[in-house]
């Protein structure tokens, strides 16, 4: 991606980063609107019981499957041209869902939604490594602050819309599509039309601008091998998995535990709530500090201290309970400014993405899954909560090496 330089290189690069978090709000929405709309979807396709399992995972799939492919992609066409397709195919996508007739063409939108988001979900840290070179911390606080935003936003209104509408659950969808078409015409307002990259622009500090050289791709690293991307995936991975496991389970767990359901979603939106200030706040934190090894100890020790007062009591502490889980919630932005800061060079940075969400979204899948088969046995409060915890204790572990790996790293550029 080239950007110009001169007098009009500061506003072409604020517009690149008002499409960034434009992107970013968008990259959740259309997964987080599908599951609060589930229910209207199966009925008005006839979605068998056992495809509503497959859509309800296929997010997760995809983005494990298309994700490694994306790095690959971005060495054959640049940087540019991969993530403007990915953001493409992201609002056609959404947009194709609500005129679906049937499960198959609803389905085959909802996959090229998600592949599309999966192609972004890699790239981005990439598209902050190289533009912001010096501001990862601060441009990565803001767009996980949008990506809790999109997601917030997507649950709490995908119903109240689809409710209003005389077009039901399609509105409650279709809205969606609105706020990515913004973005993919700002995005590709400030996307210069031309060939592949040979020089970038990275903005330093202070506003300053230097050009850097990046015809030839780096060398692969062999991340396989590597502990520290083996460390962070995990870290990507059970994070991911707790906050889905929080997000599915735990209305259903608050009702057992005797409140009403509109209580319980209430207590699950405010977790989500309580994600956006704290994805604005981490990653400015660890920018600013030699090692994120006291930023893990911190967020691991808070989602373990939630679930600590959910087992105490779910009910009476049901809200310190969610507060400490939204703090914990503070993983994500951390493992993305982990991803973003890795490397100098822009296309190991993807390459270091895709490996690490490939693998922490594989890792992330099981957690609703081994939910179901845990809540469905003699003691499912107890059930869950083991598996949260557990989650949790190797999350410590591998946010440690995580932590080590990535301090040395830091200390040597």
């Amino acid at each position: 991606m080239r950007l110009p330089v001169g007098p009009r290189a500061g506003r072409t690069t604020a517009l690149l980063g008002v499409s960034i978090v434009l992107t970013a709000i968008n990259l959740r929405s259309a997964v987080s609107s599908v599951g609060a709309l589930l229910p209207d979807i199966q009925h008005a396709l006839q979605i068998a019981p056992s495809l509503v399992g497959v859509l309800t995972a296929l997010p997760v799939l995809v983005f494990a499957i298309v994700g490694p492919l994306a790095p690959r992609l971005e060495r054959r066409w640049g940087l540019a041209a991969v993530s403007s397709v990915g953001l493409i195919m992201m609002a056609v996508g959404t947009l194709l869902r609500p005129v679906a007739a049937e499960a198959v063409a609803f389905f085959a939108a909802s996959l090229m939604a998600y592949a599309g988001c999966a192609i972004v979900n890699v790239l981005l840290p990439a598209i902050v490594q190289r533009q912001f070179a010096h501001r990862v911390g601060m441009m990565t606080a803001l767009y996980s602050a949008a990506i809790a935003v999109g997601v917030a936003a997507a649950s709490t209104f995908s119903v109240p819309l689809a409710q209003v509408s005389e077009y039901a659950w399609r509105a409650g969808l279709g809205v969606w599509a609105l706020p990515m078409i913004v973005a993919v015409g700002v995005w590709l307002g400030v996307r210069p039309a031309g060939g592949r990259r040979d020089v970038e622009l990275v903005v330093g500090s202070r506003g300053a601008v230097r050009h850097q050289k990046t015809a030839a791709p780096a060398q692969a690293m062999r991340l396989s091998r590597n502990a520290g991307a083996w460390a962070t995936a995990v870290y990507f991975g059970t994070q991911g998995l707790q906050s889905y496991v929080a997000i599915s389970w735990l209305p259903r767990f608050f009702q057992d535990e005797g409140m009403s359901a509109s209580a319980a979603g209430a207590l699950v939106g405010l977790l989500l709530i309580i994600a956006v200030p704290i994805s604005l706040i981490v990653p400015s934190l660890v920018a600013r500090i030699s090692s994120p090894r006291s930023a893990v100890l911190v967020l691991a020790g808070s989602y373990f201290a939630g679930y600590v007062c959910l087992a105490i009591d779910g009910q009476s502490l049901a809200l310190l309970g969610v507060i400490f889980i939204g703090i914990g919630a503070g993983a994500f932005p951390l493992a993305l400014t982990v991803i973003g800061s890795w490397s100098p060079d822009s296309s190991e940075t993807s390459r270091f993405s895709g490996f690490v969400q490939a693998v922490g979204y594989l890792v992330a899948a099981f957690g609703p899954v081994i939910a179901g088969i845990v809540y469905g046995g003699t003691s499912p409060a107890i059930g869950l909560l083991t598996l949260l915890l557990c989650a949790c204790g190797v999350q410590v572990v591998a946010g440690l090496i995580m932590a080590h790996r990535v301090s040395a790293r830091w200390r040597a550029a």
